[in-house]
């Protein structure tokens, strides 16, 4: 099963039926509507008052001043980072030492408190001392629903939830939809917690960039696919339009391939069906899958296109803000110019 993506979400929803908890100390939570979309779209906002947040679940958080000290997420931290707001302390699936988002960052004043999907230690965190705990929450379906009794991306159940919460406030952003609103909703977080206008908006600048240069490349026609594989779990490709991310680029003209099936951003299939799904250039997921050169050992997978012409590229997952996503979409600009039309 691909790792740092939705599946989670879902395994967890299978595994549990469990309950959202309330905000502990220092926070107050208001319950998302009974709708399966409940939620309010995020918003921060600093005054003489203090600090408000009312975050994608309709938790609702009031402190006295604006948090300085933040930790959470490695996907919700590099987005901040490269906005001037840098954590205290990160977990995710990976290490932030091994992610890609944190290249060339120096972590040395920050605490690497989780390397593992769940996997937090509490104690490590407590030392950080945290004003917030910022994390993200994926949609349950295509439709972008969300499930507020389910515990947010990267804290493996109610309980841990709740062992957070003693620490510091949690709140989720929800990466749903387009990566546009997504990169919107943080660089208004962003803000609020102290990042220069100056800065977003030089970013913004870039990303605009960015997305001209990937239209321009997209009208090539080139078909891209995204994968996640592995020897015993098999071929998984991604469907774009639930990936805030490829959403974004499929809007900007990437053509990507329809894989089919029903199942909510995944569709997977064994290694003896990967020839069915061709395309002119492969993205491989870089949070666990296997390399081209791995892939290619794989007799029916050698047969793909896109392998034998060697456009194979990283599928890198970065941050939802306008820094990250301009550059890699550059290199995406760049692989996609390059590329030619080797599908049947």
């Amino acid at each position: 099963m691909p790792e740092g993506v939705p599946l989670h979400i879902t395994a967890r929803r299978l595994l549990g039926g469990l309950l959202a908890l309330g905000v502990a100390a220092g926070t107050s939570a208001c319950g998302a509507d009974a709708e399966d979309d409940a939620g309010t779209d995020p918003a921060a906002a600093t005054s003489d008052e203090g600090w408000t947040y009312t975050d994608d679940l309709g938790t609702e958080v009031e402190l006295d001043g604006t948090p300085t000290r933040i930790a959470g997420l490695n996907d919700v931290m590099a987005s901040l980072w490269n906005y001037g707001v840098e954590p205290v302390a990160t977990f995710g699936q990976t290490s932030a030492a091994d992610d890609v988002a944190f290249e060339g960052r120096d972590l040395a004043d920050v605490e690497i408190v989780g390397e593992s999907y769940g996997q937090i230690d509490l104690e490590q965190l407590a030392a950080a001392e945290p004003d917030l705990i910022i994390t993200s929450v994926y949609p349950v379906d295509s439709e972008g629903t969300l499930d507020p009794a389910s515990p947010p991306y990267g804290i493996e159940s109610a309980a841990q939830l709740e062992q957070l919460q003693q620490i510091a406030p949690v709140v989720a952003i929800a990466y749903r939809g387009s990566a546009a609103e997504v990169m919107a909703d943080v660089a208004e977080l962003a803000e609020s917690l102290g990042a220069e206008t100056g800065t977003i908006e030089a970013a913004r600048a870039e990303y605009d960039e960015a997305a001209a240069a990937l239209t321009a490349a997209g009208e090539k026609g080139v078909s891209v696919l995204p994968v996640y594989a592995t020897p015993s779990e098999g071929w998984w490709m991604a469907k774009a339009g639930d990936d805030p991310q490829l959403a974004l680029y499929e809007e900007l003209g990437v053509d990507f391939v329809d894989p089919g099936g029903d199942g909510y951003f995944w569709q997977s299939v064994g290694w003896e069906q990967v020839p069915d799904h061709p395309s002119d250039v492969l993205l491989y997921s870089l949070r666990g899958g296997m390399t081209p050169e791995e892939m290619a050992e794989q007799p029916t997978a050698a047969r793909l296109p896109a392998l034998e012409a060697e456009q194979a590229h990283p599928w890198k997952y970065i941050g939802m803000d306008y820094a990250a996503q301009a550059e890699y979409m550059a290199e995406l600009a760049g692989w996609l110019t390059a590329a030619e039309d080797v599908t049947p």
